[in-house]
């Protein structure tokens, strides 16, 4: 019940309502109420009208703030059908046995008024000018004044208390530091990011043991940035961080800085800062800091003056930071390309963490983390599932396996199958099928030519690519399409593979032109992805003899929006190159359908059958010519995401081979650096006579019998008689041998 006081209170609309409530019962104490009065206010016209009708019994005048006020009585009850004049005023009908005027203080008025009242025997009376009206007249203008005033300050008073929330709070940060017994997200939570926790497994230790790094003069970073594509998992990374070091978690993010006030963001900047120094340690997360962080001075004016302003402050509180403050700042971005290198510099951002795209086994463990609530049937293999799914992040096989559970749901399943996880992939990569959608025999035929001129180029062109699925049930805008994954996950791309990804997008073009002889809108998409790809060869990578290995487009950089760092002739050497990489793409794709005609007829009429063929299909088809048998394989798989221990343990080891490899450096180079006179000791004492020699067969075969029997007691007296040679003997088989290598 006191929450709920307090918060009624806290409340600027109650204020409000109060205050209109005040302003209603003055007036209705001025005016009175029209339903319930026994007077009305008329004109001095209708007053000398009814004066001369006879109509009024008697009235009184007294002189008021300069005119003269008249209040009478009526000499029977009449009808009042005139508005209120009061705000609230409805316009209602009334009986009225009184009335009120005001009049001119002139001769001429007051001389007709006397003169009417004389002739019709209407009692006139008159009173001395009251100096309490004035005082009363001056108080009631006087009040509307001071209840706002009153309310404007218990608003401002109420605003300056509280969690931030007031009207008067928009400088200061709403945000609230996060219990760490809240914080149930560790690094087990975080998979698919094994090396990122190492990296962070230095700044849980500081939070959690300060002292072991501080007695050795270290500092820990004071900033550390989490940059990469959106969905790998930077804030879940941040979470992990603080509930793993167990201290408060203040999550913001950058667009909630600026607001439309001037000076606004500054100022929550500051007092989110001193939050967090009051809850040290603590950490600091800023979700999407290209909001604020952009690079400064790029031309554009107006708002961004603000969001300028905004980010000095954040560079003057990450500067000031001490060593034992205890406050670490974590930021997260997918554009740390645009960020001001003052706030990338050592000592605000120290340590740069990129959280890039899972590779095939963190994937998999991804994929276990997120099923770890999910029933998987027996045929479920997360290994396979993430073999298919090159390039998805962790948002994405999240969205995955959540659609594979609704697919279950849907059909009213107990468990998820391989096949309820097949269609989440389709519905993710393409949207949901199109099943029903009335397509003729022609044009399926011809989606189906489409098609199987893709996989034939990926079948031919297949050293780093493979043909997953293909299939003509439309979904979503496409009438049908093709999956192509890379059998390895690449982290660089060569000129020949990209070349390869531009022919295997010709491909569709290429099968409806050799067995139609006719072109149609289906290679649209195909075209936009295959321009793209030539455009980054051309531009990024420099792989043409035309333009030669340069950078010409860059974001960022101070360029103003719209123009490019490269001139119109450029432009037009650009495009020619372009042109020449889609048209040779093209005419690869031609002559290999051209060349594989039968079996490109074997996969379209497969296609028309079935509609979707898989990988295993789809290579048989192209081998055999037939569909294969089914077949069941188990790929046992143990990736899974790391604990703290673990990640630590990894960081350490990490660190011991790094250290292990320094002491064997240090070791050659000392031995590299003996003096020669320790050199030639050396070789005294353990003399190494290297003689090359080709030797027979015949007598390899020997000496390989003769190593193979087992010597006799003379042998071994023999090789002791050998062991002792005289110093003739042995200066003639040393000169026998220099003789011997000069001749070789």
């Amino acid at each position: 019940m006191k929450n709920n006081r307090n918060r009624l209170f806290s409340n600027g609309l109650f204020y409000i309502v109060v205050f209109l409530l005040l302003l209603w019962g003055i007036n209705w104490a001025i005016g009175g109420s029209s339903s319930t009065g026994a007077t009305e206010n008329i004109s001095y016209s209708q007053f000398v009208k009814k004066l001369r009708q006879g109509k009024i019994k008697d009235f009184n005048v007294q002189p008021s703030n300069g005119v003269y006020s008249v209040t009478g009585t009526y000499k029977s009850s009449t009808t009042s059908s005139s508005s209120n004049s009061d705000i609230f005023g409805t316009g209602s009908s009334s009986k009225v046995t009184g009335f009120s005027t005001t009049m001119l203080e002139n001769d001429s008025s007051v001389k007709t008024v006397q003169d009417l009242a004389q002739s019709n025997g209407v009692k006139m009376s008159s009173q001395g000018e009251s100096q309490s009206s004035n005082w009363i007249s001056t108080i009631i203008m006087l009040v509307p004044t001071v209840l706002f005033i009153v309310m404007m300050v218990m608003m401002m008073n109420q605003g300056g208390r509280g969690n931030g929330n007031g009207i008067m709070n928009f400088g200061r940060s709403n945000v609230k530091p996060q219990d760490p017994k809240k914080n149930k997200v560790r690094f087990d939570d975080v998979a698919g990011e094994e090396e990122e926790k190492q990296e962070l497994v230095e700044v849980v230790e500081f939070l959690k043991n300060p002292a072991k790094y501080t007695k050795l003069g270290a500092r820990i970073p004071s900033g550390v940035l989490l940059e990469g594509p959106p969905g790998t998992g930077k804030t879940l990374l941040a979470k992990a961080v603080a509930g793993e070091a167990g201290v408060p978690f203040f999550s913001i993010s950058g667009s909630d800085f600026v607001e439309m006030f001037v000076g606004v963001g500054a100022s929550r900047v500051r007092d989110l800062f001193n939050n967090a120094k009051k809850n040290a340690p603590s950490i600091i997360f800023i979700d999407e800091i290209d909001a604020i962080g952009r690079q400064r001075g790029n031309g554009q004016g107006g708002g961004n003056d603000e969001r300028e302003q905004t980010l000095n402050q954040l560079l003057v509180e990450m500067d000031g930071f001490e060593g034992d403050e205890g406050v670490i700042v974590m930021a997260a971005t997918n554009r740390s390309d645009v960020l001001d290198p003052a706030l990338t510099r050592p000592g605000r951002f120290d340590r740069k963490v990129l959280v890039g795209r899972p590779d095939v086994k963190g994937r998999e463990a991804i994929l276990r983390v997120h099923a770890k609530n999910k029933p998987l049937a027996s045929d479920v293999d997360l290994k396979e599932v993430a073999r298919q799914t090159p390039g998805f992040v962790g948002a994405d096989l999240e969205n995955v396996l959540n659609e594979a559970a609704l697919v279950a749901a849907r059909r009213n399943g107990n468990e998820i199958t391989a096949a309820d996880i097949d269609e989440a992939e389709d519905r993710v990569i393409a949207g949901p099928a199109k099943k029903d959608r009335m397509i003729s025999q022609k044009v399926r035929e011809r989606v189906a030519f489409h098609e199987a001129g893709h996989s034939i180029c990926g079948l031919v062109l297949s050293d780093s690519r493979t043909v997953r699925k293909v299939t003509i049930v439309p979904r979503g805008r496409a009438g049908g399409y093709n999956i192509m994954l890379p059998k390895d996950d690449q982290f660089i791309l060569t000129k020949k593979q990209l070349f390869e990804q531009i022919v295997g997008l010709m491909g569709g073009r290429a099968g409806e032109e050799v067995v139609v002889g006719d072109q149609s809108t289906g290679a649209s998409n195909d075209f936009e992805q295959a321009t793209a790809i030539a455009h980054s060869m051309v531009v990024n990578y420099g792989m043409t003899d035309e333009l030669g290995m340069v950078e010409l487009e860059k974001e960022g950089e101070g360029i103003p929006y719209g123009m490019k760092p490269y001139s119109e002739t450029t432009a037009a050497k650009i495009d020619e190159a372009v042109k020449k990489i889609l048209d040779d793409a093209h005419a690869k794709a031609v002559e290999i359908v051209e060349n594989n005609r039968e079996k490109h007829r074997i996969i379209a009429e497969a296609l028309l059958k079935y509609e979707t063929l898989d990988e295993k299909q789809i290579y048989s088809l192209y081998k055999t010519g037939k569909m294969p048998e089914k077949s069941q394989e188990e790929f046992p798989s143990e990736a899974k995401a790391l604990s703290y221990e673990e990640a630590k343990e990894a960081a350490q080891k990490k660190a011991e081979e790094k250290a292990e490899e320094g002491r064997r450096e240090e070791a050659e180079k000392a031995e590299a650096l003996k003096t020669p006179s320790e050199s030639d000791s050396q070789v005294k004492e353990t003399p190494v006579v290297v003689e090359k020699k080709v030797i027979p067969k015949e007598d390899l075969d020997k000496l390989t019998e003769s190593a193979l029997k087992t010597p006799s007691e003379d042998d071994l007296a023999n090789k002791e008689k050998a062991k002792k040679p005289s110093e003739d003997q042995e200066a003639d088989q040393n000169k026998d041998q220099d003789d011997s290598s000069q001749d070789e």
